[in-house]
Parts: C-alpha cells; sequence; structure tokens
C-alpha cells in the first residue's frame, strides 16, 4: 500500500507476522498500511525518520469507537440497570488494565514496531504501549472494514460476564458522581507536563474544581496519571472507594 503524506510516497509492507495477526483478529484488511500504522509505535516512527505515521492518531479515534460500542452493548443489554452501574461496566472494560488483557491475548507485543531503546526497557510488555495499540487497531478495523466489522472484533471482548474483563477502582468515575451532587461544581483533568525518553515517559495531571486544584498524580500514561489524581482528590475529601 503506498500513501502520499508531506509530499512524501510511503510504502507500507504487510509482513509475514503482520498476516499471521490477520488470523487472529479473524479479519483480512483490504488497506494492509492500516495495520501497519497501528502496531507502529512512535518510538519506531522517530528512530527511522522516514515520514510514516505512528498509531497516535488512530489510538485517537480506536478510543471513542471503542466508549461507543461498548456503551451501546451494554445499553442494550441491561436494560434494567441504571446509569451509573452501566458507566462503572464500561469503565472498567475500557480501562488500560483490560485493555492490556486483550492485547496480550492477542501478543500485541510481538507484532509491535518498536524503536531500539524501547524494546530494551520492555516496551513489549509495556501496559501503556499495549492498551494504546489495541484502541489503534480497533480504528484500524473500523476504518477498513466499518462498524460492523469493529463492533464485531470489539465484543469479541467486552461482551463477557461483567466483571471479568479486569475489575479496577475507577477512580474518576466515583469522583465524578461525587461533584455531580452540586449541579454547579465542575471537575477538569489539566495534564500538566511530561517528562522522560519516548520509552520511559512520566505523566503528571492536576484534577481541577472550579480551577482549584483538588489533587495530583502521576504514572506512565495520561489515565494512570488521570486516576491517580483522582484518587488522591477522593483521599482529601475523606472518601474510600
Amino acid at each position: 500500500m503506498t500513501e502520499v503524506w508531506g509530499g512524501k510516497v510511503m510504502v507500507y509492507k504487510v509482513t509475514d507476522e503482520l498476516k499471521e495477526l490477520q488470523q487472529k483478529l479473524q479479519y483480512t484488511f483490504k488497506d494492509g498500511g492500516l495495520l501497519v500504522r497501528a502496531m507502529s509505535h512512535s518510538s519506531y516512527v522517530n528512530e527511522k525518520q522516514s515520514g510514516m505515521l505512528s498509531n497516535e492518531r488512530l489510538e485517537f479515534l480506536g478510543d471513542s469507537v471503542l466508549g461507543f460500542i461498548t456503551a451501546d452493548h451494554y445499553f442494550s443489554h441491561y436494560g434494567n440497570m441504571p446509569e451509573g452501574e452501566l458507566t462503572k461496566m464500561r469503565a472498567s472494560a475500557v480501562c488500560e488494565r483490560s485493555l492490556c488483557e486483550f492485547a496480550k491475548e492477542l501478543e500485541l507485543g510481538k507484532y509491535l514496531m518498536l524503536g531500539k531503546g524501547e524494546v530494551q526497557t520492555g516496551g513489549r510488555e509495556r501496559p501503556s504501549i499495549l492498551a494504546d495499540a489495541f484502541e489503534a487497531l480497533i480504528a484500524a478495523v473500523y476504518l477498513d472494514g466499518g462498524m460492523g466489522e469493529a463492533r464485531r472484533f470489539v465484543l469479541r471482548y467486552v461482551s463477557r460476564e461483567p466483571g471479568k474483563t479486569g475489575a479496577f477502582h475507577d477512580y474518576k468515575t466515583i469522583l465524578q458522581e461525587v461533584i455531580q451532587r452540586n449541579p454547579e461544581e465542575a471537575v477538569e483533568y489539566v495534564h500538566v507536563r511530561e517528562s522522560g525518553p519516548d520509552h520511559d515517559k512520566c505523566f503528571e495531571v492536576e484534577v481541577h474544581l472550579n480551577s482549584n486544584v483538588i489533587g495530583a498524580g502521576k504514572g506512565r500514561s495520561k489515565k494512570i496519571a488521570e486516576q491517580e489524581a483522582a484518587k488522591e482528590a477522593l483521599a482529601l475529601m475523606g472518601i474510600e472507594p
């Protein structure tokens, strides 16, 4: 597959390993370049400096597609469940820990294209990288085959019995439920800074309540840092999840 980006013509080749991945996905891409891009981590792209695209934009889209499919499935299949419980179920199904486990079932770490530094520091097993790759893969399937194929792929995982997708404390949801008791209050997560090399990033996040800082957190991904910030905010409120 060829693609023009920034005036450059790039050629994407689906390797034998990626053909093997397609068998595990039970889906064959019409546009193999989407699969290649989904498996291309930013560390690999930066190292190659070839002008090719990483999977970050696909991850952004995949997160939304995953959220919609999951919400629609739970809404349709758990008609008597209140909104709060549905929110917790969805949060558990699409959290980094769950997505990492889904990625491991597919052995995505084996197929990821990573920079040398990332490989040497265990990037193929890093939860944030695996979770992001899984979301990028969802977007690739969606763009290549449409919502029907994306739904079929996602529901292989999130349609399992609730609680079997990797339970965890969703501090962000708990904090949001507390804040919503006062309609005039608004909570916002602010990404303060990131530091460290590409293969060992550290993200710092603050959670603001009406512009006042009520919690801060750090983590190897923005999602983890946000959860830590919400956890600290709950602790300051005297709330134990």
